[in-house]
């Protein structure tokens, strides 16, 4: 049997922490959706199909040659004294064939081969499910996470259009300032609008993973600013060892291995055999009647099998490494977009964020003073904002490189907090 993939593929994934308030519907958790789409997923649920269907050719194999029974009629219906049935001979005989050489096993050896491959091909279907789940979550997630990043914009553009105003009508505001900050407000409107119908068609592509049409429901509130750690690099080297994509050779290796013994075994002949009686109808006599039969030239018929057979094995492990540097490009890739995102977003938290809120306070200052015109302000704001889109976007860039790091190793590098402790069904 193989290792059980750790299928809490995106167990941490978001690293966060989710609770549901008192007395409020539960709303739907990353455990949640990996329970519908494990449970609902037709992908998965065929391949209880195809194990019966391995299963049933494993069951074919165990099984020895048929007895055959025959029944044989001679000189009867001919010409001359074979004219009648008073000469016929009548034969009743039973035959099979005694296997040598092991080909029983070595068929029933690929049979169950192939049968194991079902569980592997199940669990990195499983994995690559998961993986997507907590993808579409994470989006539908940052779709949210984005949409009350807009409703802050939006309130300070109304802030803004009330002080703009009120500066105004105490005369000492240019009248397009207010008109400014009014379209400006407008346009964030606008914006929160579309970033909410966003939301919920992230939802609604969610819920198809688990055959909804429908996003009639809430995402566990979680925090996006929280961001994962960064898994040892080396370790994920290693681990890489354990991932379906890998094992999948080592279970085509002994598949293959299987196959060449079958074509080995093709070397030694098998026996037929025929045992029975006969009935001479002229005399009224009976007797026993037998043959045994063997092939010339089995081996010499079997080498084109076995040479086949043992290229494909060689070749294995030609395409192993081939699939091994791939998924290290792949790892190496997912890893750098990790550290990058987690250092550009730790960067923005603790120095520019800050920076800009102390540079807008001072604004305001100016401009509720009249020292400054409403430009400053509302540029500086902005820039806020962007600055805090641009936080999210790094650590959404964060989440999405660890679950491709979680979904090529098969692990989880880290447990969330809270009442959502990340554990899968």
């Amino acid at each position: 049997m193989i290792r059980p993939i750790r299928a809490a593929l995106a167990a941490a994934v978001l690293c966060v922490c989710a609770y549901a308030p008192a007395g409020a519907a539960s709303p739907l958790s990353l455990n949640d959706a990996f329970r519908r789409v494990i449970e609902t997923h037709p992908d998965l649920e065929s391949y209880r199909f195809t194990e019966d269907a391995r299963r049933a050719e494993a069951d074919l194999a165990r099984q020895a040659p048929p007895l055959r029974m025959a029944v044989d009629a001679e000189n009867l219906l001919g010409t001359g004294g074979v004219s009648s049935f008073q000469s016929a001979e009548l034969t009743l005989s039973l035959a099979s064939v005694i296997e040598r050489g092991g080909k029983r096993d070595a068929r029933f050896g690929v049979a169950d081969e192939r049968l194991r491959g079902v569980e592997l091909l199940h669990e990195a279907k499983r994995l690559d499910l998961l993986a997507e789940v907590a993808r579409r979550y994470l989006d539908a997630t940052a779709a949210t996470a984005s949409a009350a990043l807009t409703r802050d914009d939006l309130a300070q553009r109304e802030q803004l259009v009330a002080a703009a105003t009120e500066r105004r009508k105490a005369g000492i505001e240019q009248s397009s300032a207010p008109l400014a900050a009014e379209a400006a407000r407008l346009l964030v409107a606008a914006e929160l609008e579309r970033t909410i119908r966003a939301a919920s068609h992230a939802r609604r592509r969610l819920a198809v993973l688990w055959g909804s049409t429908e996003a009639d429901f809430e995402l566990a509130p979680i925090d996006l600013g929280a961001l994962p750690p960064l898994p040892d690099y080396e370790t994920l080297v290693r681990l890489l060892a354990e991932t379906p994509e890998l094992q999948r050779f080592a279970h085509e290796t002994r598949l293959r291995e299987a196959r060449l013994q079958l074509a080995r075994t093709e070397r030694v002949a098998d026996i037929d055999w025929q045992v029975g009686v006969r009935r001479l109808q002229s005399g009224s006599d009976w007797g026993l009647v037998g043959s045994v039969s063997i092939p010339f030239g089995s081996a010499s018929r079997a080498e084109p099998g076995i040479r086949a057979a043992d290229a494909e094995l060689a070749v294995i492990e030609f395409e192993r490494e081939g699939q091994q540097r791939a998924l290290q490009a792949t790892l190496a890739e997912a890893w750098g977009q990790l550290d990058l995102a987690i250092g550009h977003a730790r960067r923005i938290e603790t120095e520019v964020l800050p920076a800009l809120q102390r540079a807008a306070d001072a604004a305001e200052r100016s401009y509720r003073t009249g020292a400054s015109s409403h430009l400053e302000w509302t540029q500086l704001l902005g820039d806020m904002i962007e600055a805090r889109r641009e936080r999210l976007d790094a650590a959404l860039t964060a989440h999405r490189a660890l679950i491709e790091l979680q979904r090529l190793t098969g692990r989880t590098f880290a447990v969330a907090a809270g009442n959502d402790n990340g554990t899968t069904p």
